[in-house]
C-alpha cells in the first residue's frame, strides 16, 4: 500500500522535505514548473490519468500586481488567487502536489529521465517536464510607472479597459508596435491622449488617421507619471514640464520568456515576431520544445493568452504528455504507478532507509491488546511488522513498494517470524479483499487523494467489528509555514494525500465508530532521531458485531 513522503519508521530521512533536513530525490512522471493557470491545467489533466505529477511554484505569476482577472468565463473578476487556490485544490483532490520552491535547473539524466534540481538541493527526476513559467515583464524606465503596474498602470485592453472606461487615459507609446491596441482604447473612452516616448519609425499613416478621429498625438517623451495623496495616478508629466491629466495610463512592455532552467538542455527563447521579446517555440499540436520529452505552455510560449486561455493550453498540451507517456509504456509492456517506482527507487538502493525499530507510539498504543490479526499498511522496511509477529500477531505488511517488501520478508525470515507480504497500493480496487484485522497500523504514512476517497474507505472498511484503527503521523504545522522559494522546496505537499484529520472527519460521519485517542503530543523514543516533532495519534474502535 502506498506511503507518501512519510515513510514508515518516523525517526529518518523522512525529514528531508523540511528545510532543516538533509536534500531528498524524488521520482514522478512529470514535473511542471509554474504553478499559475497553465501548469495547474495541465497537472489536472495528468493527475486524472493517473499520472504522478509534482509542480513547483515559486509564487512568481506574471499577473501577481492585479487584484482582479478579466475575460475568464464562469470566473470573470475573480482575484487570481482565488482561481489558483481552487485549481491548486482540484489537482491535489486527484493526487497531484503542488510543491512551494524553485526549479534551478534541468539537465538530462542517465536513465532517459530528466534531473529537475530544486532549490534548497533537492532534486526530481521525472520523464517528462513541462515548462509552464510565463514571462517577464519589463516596464520602460518612466519615473512611477512600476509602483502603479497592475493598478492604474495597465498594458492589455481585453485584461482591464473595461475598468478605465470613459476615463482619462494617457496611452505612453514606446516602440512602433504599440499603437497595435490604439483603436480599441479609442472605443473604450473618448478621453485618450496618444504620447510618443523615446520612439522612431511609427506608422504616421496610422498616427494621422487617429489624429483626424480625434485623438490627440503628442511627441513629447514622458518624465514621470504623477500620482495624488492616495497613491492614484492623476497625470503623466511630459520632458517639457507640460501635465496630461489622467486617470489611468496604458503601456506597452518588453517581455521575456522565463526558461533559464532549461538552459542545460540547449534551449533558449526566441525572438517574438513583434520585436517586443522572446517567447518559448513549441510545436503548435503537442507543445513540445526540439528536446524530445520538454514541453510549455501558456503565456511562456504566446505573450498574448490571457489567463483563460493560459490555461486551455496548459490543458491541451497537459493531454499531449499524456498522450506521449501512454504510447511510450504501450511499447515497453509496462504499466507501472509512478509513486510505486519513487519508492522502489529508494527502497531498491540495498541501503537501510531507517533504524529498523518499531515506531514508539505503536508500541504504546498497542500494550495491553491481545494478539490478533493486524496489517500494517505502508510497511515500509518492516520495523513495526516484526515487532507485532513477536508480539504473537497475525500480521500482514503492505507497501506499494515490491523493493521494500522484498526487505520485510527477507529479515522476518532471518528472524524467524510468520510476515505475510501484501504488494498493493491502498487506492487500488479490491485493495485488502474482503479480508479485515482486530488492528490496522497506518504510520507516519498516508495514500494520494481520490475524489471518491477509495483509499480512505480501503482503511476503514479493513478493520473488522471490534477491531482497532490507530493512525500516527507527523504534526504538519511547521511544513505550513512560509519558506523562501529561492532557497528552499517543499518536497512534500501534504494537501494531496489524506492526512490523520481526513481520517477522524470520515469517522465522524460514519456510525458504528467510538473514537478513543485523538490528540497532539509529543513522540517518544523507540527509533534512532536527530530531530523532535509531535505525534498526531488517532485512535478507534469499531463497534463489535451483534449477535
Amino acid at each position: 500500500m502506498t506511503t507518501p513522503q512519510h515513510p514508515h519508521q518516523h525517526e529518518s530521512r523522512a525529514q528531508g522535505h523540511d528545510h532543516s533536513g538533509p536534500t531528498m530525490e524524488r521520482r514522478c512522471d512529470v514535473a511542471v514548473i509554474g504553478g499559475s493557470a497553465a501548469g495547474l491545467a495541465a497537472a489536472l489533466q495528468l493527475a486524472r490519468q493517473r499520472r504522478t505529477v509534482v509542480a513547483v511554484d515559486d509564487g512568481t505569476p506574471r499577473n501577481a500586481p492585479a487584484a482582479h482577472m478579466h475575460g475568464y468565463l464562469g470566473r470573470e473578476a475573480a482575484a487570481p488567487s482565488e482561481l489558483l487556490a481552487v485549481g491548486r485544490e482540484e489537482v491535489r483532490g486527484y493526487g497531484g502536489e503542488i510543491l512551494t520552491g524553485r526549479v534551478l535547473a534541468v539537465r538530462p539524466g542517465e536513465d532517459g529521465r530528466f534531473r529537475v534540481e530544486l532549490s534548497g538541493g533537492h532534486t526530481l527526476l521525472a520523464r517528462r517536464v513541462l515548462a509552464a513559467t510565463g514571462i517577464r515583464d519589463d516596464l520602460p524606465d518612466i519615473e512611477g510607472l512600476a509602483p502603479r503596474w497592475g493598478q492604474d498602470v495597465i498594458h492589455c485592453p481585453f485584461c482591464h479597459g473595461y475598468e478605465v472606461r470613459d476615463q482619462r487615459l494617457v496611452q505612453i507609446v514606446t516602440h512602433p508596435m504599440g499603437l497595435h491596441p490604439t483603436a480599441l482604447l479609442r472605443h473604450l473612452t473618448d478621453r485618450l491622449t496618444v504620447v510618443l516616448h523615446d520612439v522612431a519609425g511609427v506608422d504616421e499613416a496610422a498616427l494621422t488617421a487617429l489624429e483626424v478621429a480625434g485623438v490627440p498625438v503628442v511627441r513629447t517623451g514622458v518624465r514621470r507619471v504623477v500620482t495624488g495623496s492616495d497613491g492614484a495616478v492623476t497625470g503623466v508629466e511630459l520632458v517639457d514640464g507640460a501635465l496630461l491629466e489622467a486617470d489611468a495610463v496604458l503601456v506597452g512592455t518588453r517581455f521575456h520568456a522565463r526558461v533559464e532552467a532549461l538552459a542545460p538542455l540547449g534551449i533558449e527563447a526566441s525572438a517574438h515576431p513583434s520585436g517586443l521579446g522572446e517567447v518559448l517555440q513549441v510545436d503548435p499540436m503537442t507543445g513540445e520544445t526540439t528536446v524530445p520529452g520538454v514541453y510549455g505552455a501558456g503565456n511562456l510560449t504566446d505573450p498574448s493568452l490571457q489567463v483563460l486561455p493560459s490555461a486551455a493550453h496548459g490543458s491541451r498540451v497537459g493531454a499531449m504528455i499524456a498522450f506521449s507517456l501512454a504510447d511510450e509504456d504501450l511499447r515497453s509492456g509496462q504499466r507501472t504507478a509512478g509513486e510505486e517506482g519513487d519508492w522502489d527507487a529508494r527502497y531498491g538502493t540495498g541501503e537501510r532507509m531507517w533504524s529498523g525499530n518499531p515506531n514508539g507510539t505503536l508500541v504504546a498504543e498497542v500494550e495491553g491488546m491481545p494478539p490478533g490479526r493486524a496489517l500494517d499498511v505502508g510497511a515500509g522496511e518492516g520495523g513495526d511488522s516484526w515487532w507485532l509477529a513477536e508480539q504473537g500477531w497475525d500480521v500482514t505488511a503492505a507497501d506499494i513498494s515490491g523493493a521494500a517488501l522484498e526487505h520485510v520478508g527477507a529479515e522476518a525470515e532471518r528472524r524467524g517470524l510468520a510476515v505475510r507480504l501484501l504488494h498493493r497500493d491502498v487506492n487500488a480496487p479490491d485493495a485488502v479483499g474482503s479480508e479485515t484485522y482486530d488492528l490496522v497500523s497506518l504510520q507516519y504514512g498516508s495514500f494520494l487523494r481520490t475524489p471518491e476517497q477509495r483509499g480512505l474507505r480501503t482503511l476503514l472498511g479493513a478493520v473488522a467489528p471490534g477491531g482497532t484503527l490507530l493512525v500516527v503521523g507527523h504534526d504538519l504545522s511547521p511544513m505550513r509555514e512560509p519558506v523562501d522559494p529561492a532557497e528552499q522546496t517543499r518536497m512534500f505537499d501534504p494537501e494531496a494525500y489524506v492526512g490523520v484529520e481526513e481520517v477522524a472527519a470520515a469517522l465522524a460521519t460514519q456510525d458504528g465508530w467510538t473514537v478513543q485517542v485523538h490528540e497532539t503530543r509529543p513522540r517518544p523514543s523507540g527509533a534512532v532521531s536527530t530531530h523532535h516533532v509531535d505525534d498526531v495519534v488517532l485512535r478507534a474502535v469499531r463497534a463489535a458485531a451483534t449477535p
